[in-house]
């Protein structure tokens, strides 16, 4: 009896003395991440970014500067001592992209970078590697009532989805051969607190109060909380179920387009009038401009499945969609005030 105790008092210790390597530190995720693990585990955090700043975390965190990721980093002092890494890190899709060849540039960093550090990481002893991939492996739309699951076959469309799932393959793979253990999250369009891109773009419309075409939109949509991503990402770090995995992760609670936004309408306090305007013309509207894929977004579903998460981790996510929004827009209105 004495020995069990002395023995699981070891295994809590060794826990408690973790230290975790986290890439993408300074990123929307990354940030949270770091904040959240500060505020609730004991892990020591070694903080993969580019240049140094000028930012005093306590004495559980270190700086490692990578200026670059790609298939040549060095990557050898970030890893020391490290038992797990997370790899928050990579080129993201652009809404202007000026590179000749996206595809190799999205490679490069995505996929090569993505498995030099694995494979370095794997021979300095890490046990476990947390790769935040994205649903747009799965697809960029689901069918009414069939939401995606982890297991389905994989329709990435763009450079980023398919570099993603490169990525995602070549880990797997790296797994079988070296017995380092690697979790996949694929998270659907993260949204909170200074959130940019899409999410900030549906506030912009708010505040400037023009009419929205978008009365009659029905569709489905899952989100996820960086919230809720954050509390999924640290689970993963020590459960022992989520070893080789793929997870789908969201609030578990999808709205459509119009539901949204007039959820931001009413905690934003404006009046936005929604007109009723049928989805097939906006879609036809939007072929004719160029811009499907916007309408697609913003008019087409895209729901997932997250039965395998909840149940093999027994998680739930942490925080309410209402909840989230409202700070989201709390800090939106506190930033354009300032």
């Amino acid at each position: 009896m004495i020995y069990c105790l002395a023995y699981k008092d070891l295994i809590i210790y060794q826990w408690m003395m973790m230290q975790i390597l986290v890439t993408g530190a300074t990123g929307f995720v990354g940030r949270k991440l770091v904040d959240y693990m500060l505020e609730q585990t004991s892990f020591n955090l070694r903080l993969a970014v580019r240049s140094k700043f000028d930012f005093c975390f306590g004495d559980r965190v270190s700086i490692s500067t990578i200026p670059d990721i790609s298939a040549y980093t060095n990557w050898r002092d970030a890893l020391l001592d490290c038992q797990v890494v997370i790899h928050a890190a990579a080129r993201v899709h652009v809404m202007q992209e000026f590179e000749q060849a996206p595809l190799d540039a999205f490679r490069e960093v995505n996929v090569k970078g993505t498995l030099t550090l694995a494979r370095q990481a794997s021979a300095s002893g890490v046990k476990r590697f947390i790769y935040l991939s994205s649903i747009k492996v799965n697809g960029e739309l689901t069918a009414p009532g069939k939401p995606f699951c982890p297991h389905d076959s994989v329709m990435p469309q763009c450079d980023y989805a398919v570099s993603k799932y490169e990525a995602e393959q070549g880990l797997l793979k790296l797994a079988k051969e070296t017995g380092m253990e690697v979790v996949i999250i694929r998270p659907v369009l993260v949204y909170g607190p200074s959130v940019k891109g899409n999410f900030k773009r549906m506030m912009d419309w708010m505040k400037k109060g023009v009419p929205l075409p978008f009365g009659l939109v029905n569709n489905q949509r899952s989100f996820v909380s960086v919230d809720n991503l954050v509390d999924l990402i640290v689970t993963c770090i020590k459960h022992p179920r989520a070893a080789n995995q793929v997870f789908l992760v969201s609030d578990g609670h999808d709205l459509s387009t119009t539901v949204l936004l007039k959820k931001l309408r009413a905690l934003m306090e404006r009046r936005v009038l929604f007109v009723p305007v049928p989805v097939t013309i906006l879609n036809y509207a939007a072929k004719l401009v160029g811009q499907k894929v916007v309408t697609d977004r913003l008019c087409g579903s895209l729901q997932v499945d997250i039965s395998k998460t909840r149940e093999l981790l027994d998680w739930q996510p942490c925080v309410n969609v209402d909840a989230v929004l409202k700070a989201t827009v709390d800090a939106y209105i506190c930033n354009e005030v300032v």
